[in-house]
């Protein structure tokens, strides 16, 4: 199934390459952090991804970079347990920190353990000042969720910029993307904090992949 990828005339030639060019420089891992206390300190532009376990965030992460291994992936959910900070660009030039959060959702993990990675994930989102956006991946098969609609919420009552974001496109037919992307353009409209806009993406087929890099990288030029 050939899927064409999303429209984006909209988009300059100079945004579109000054993203390609952001996310090719080097990306290092800092650290992963388990708790509140081990946060690195906040500077320059910050965005993180957070969604259901097993939607594909570190696919996502690895295919804005280029790159295969530097976030991990796997087929069991609920495997990031941490939030895992990576530097992308140099030290004396552009550059900004990305975020991969836990996956929140997963229904075979212990109580108390969804209780800690909830916990850790929304003490970050709430008090994270350097915190610019969130990108927030929803699965396109399945739509939102009454956990995407629970983080939407919060992120709503702190004034947390998000932007929802869907993944596996490749897995539908045109006319299906069409509808989601539709159907859920009117809910993420009523979301104060939300972006208006929608990205549908597949990491796999690379749908939408130079979008969100030039949208992410104006972030960086602001």
């Amino acid at each position: 199934m050939t899927v064409p990828e999303p429209e984006t005339a909209e988009l300059s030639e100079e945004a579109l390459e000054f993203g390609r060019w952001l996310f090719a420089q080097r990306c290092d891992f800092l650290k992963g952090v388990v708790s509140l206390d081990g946060l690195p300190e906040g500077e320059g532009v910050e965005l993180a991804f957070a969604g259901r376990s097993n939607v594909g965030k570190s696919s996502l992460v690895n295919a804005l970079t280029g790159r295969k291994t530097l976030a991990r992936t796997s087929a069991m959910p609920g495997r990031t347990r941490e939030l895992n900070f990576f530097r992308l660009g140099a030290e004396d030039g552009p550059h900004l920190t990305m975020v991969d959060l836990p996956g929140y959702g997963y229904a075979r993990a212990s109580r108390s353990l969804a209780k800690t990675w909830t916990s850790l994930m929304r003490g970050y989102l709430k008090g994270r000042a350097s915190l610019r956006r969130v990108v927030l991946l929803v699965d396109a098969r399945h739509g939102l969720k009454d956990s995407d609609r629970e983080i939407m919420k919060m992120m709503d009552e702190t004034a947390v910029s998000y932007q929802v974001v869907l993944t596996k496109g490749d897995k539908l037919t045109r006319a299906e993307q069409d509808k989601i992307v539709g159907k859920l353009q009117g809910e993420v409209a009523r979301h104060v904090a939300a972006h208006p806009d929608l990205i549908l993406t597949s990491a796999v087929k690379g749908i939408g992949i130079e979008e969100l890099r030039a949208r992410l990288a104006v972030l960086v030029q602001e």
